[in-house]
């Protein structure tokens, strides 16, 4: 009698059991809410402050600005707390660093720290010399960061540090990045050849550079100058061409001698600021959730952006 009720109680726990494991998947606990994806495009959680300097450094001494995160938005607020990336910008040729004050202010409000010389802004620069302004712009902040009373004192990551430019500014970026170990992501728009070759000093580069331009640039063409320098870079690096983007379109404004394109200005800068600023906090290791945007389906299927990638 006592084993036919064990049996009858095992068959009872064994049915229950299957039935616990046929249940339907609305009994398993709910997944995990899904994260929105981070748009680099809309304007970062930094308010964004900028102040005026003389950077003396590495036998380079020049005015510049350097646009941050700040406490409060407007001129000389204290920084951010934390340690920020640090990014030397490079202006084109003839071109004042107010041209580009919309994506400088962008990536502050991103948590980068910009320093953007106002150096060989004459008619006749020298190419060399303004990759040694970038770089010293590096070295000028590695200073900062330990340097008592400065507002810059511990706000640095150090080991974070990129240059980009436009036109000239990107070509020189190109050279800069050739000569300081320090530099580990380079970032350009319409970059142009210099000299020396920013071609050639690519070649070197084993940091990750992406090439911006644009399909309706007339001045400095992709043809002749990004695509050869996308071609010489070993990987990684990657080549972001806007459809219908102008070489004055990375401005905020257009001057004399300035050409036009098929996009509206403001479309082209929205598009620059998404691809630039996932690029810089990607390969920075600022934000590693940012690949699908740098190197991902995101990435290649961006409307608006032709896609090319060695990674």
């Amino acid at each position: 009698m006592f084993r036919a009720i064990l049996r009858s109680m095992t068959a009872v726990v064994l049915t229950a059991a299957a039935a616990l494991a046929c249940a339907p998947a609305a009994l398993a606990a709910p997944a995990a809410p899904s994260v929105q994806a981070v748009d680099p495009s809309t304007t970062g959680s930094f308010p964004v402050a900028y102040t005026d300097v003389t950077v003396s450094a590495a036998g380079r001494s020049y005015s510049a600005r350097v646009w941050y995160p700040g406490t409060t938005a407007g001129a000389n607020a204290a920084v951010a707390a934390g340690a920020h990336p640090g990014l030397a910008f490079g202006h084109g040729f003839f071109q004042a660093i107010t041209q580009y004050e919309s994506l400088l202010k962008h990536y502050a409000s991103w948590g980068v720290i910009t320093v953007v010389p106002k150096s060989q802004g004459g008619l006749f620069p020298s190419h060399t010399n303004f990759a040694d302004d970038l770089n010293a712009a590096l070295t000028w902040l590695t200073a900062q960061n330990t340097t008592s009373g400065s507002r810059f004192a511990s706000r640095v990551d150090t080991a974070k540090y990129a240059l980009s430019g436009h036109s000239m500014g990107g070509g020189a970026a190109l050279v800069a990045a050739s000569r300081n170990p320090a530099v580990k992501s380079v970032s350009t728009l319409a970059a142009a050849e210099t000299n020396p070759s920013a071609v050639e000093a690519g070649r070197t580069l084993g940091v990750p550079v992406q090439y911006v331009g644009g399909s309706a640039d007339s001045i400095a063409g992709v043809a002749d100058n990004q695509q050869k320098m996308y071609d010489a870079k070993p990987a990684p690096t990657q080549l972001r061409v806007i459809t219908g983007g102008f070489h004055c379109g990375f401005e905020d404004s257009s001057g004399l001698g300035c050409d036009s394109g098929s996009i509206t200005r403001a479309a082209q800068l929205k598009l620059t600021y998404g691809v630039t600023t996932a690029w810089l906090l990607y390969t920075l290791g600022v934000d590693t959730s940012l690949y699908d945007q740098v190197w991902g389906s995101a990435a290649q299927n961006l409307t608006g952006v032709v896609y090319s990638a060695k990674p």
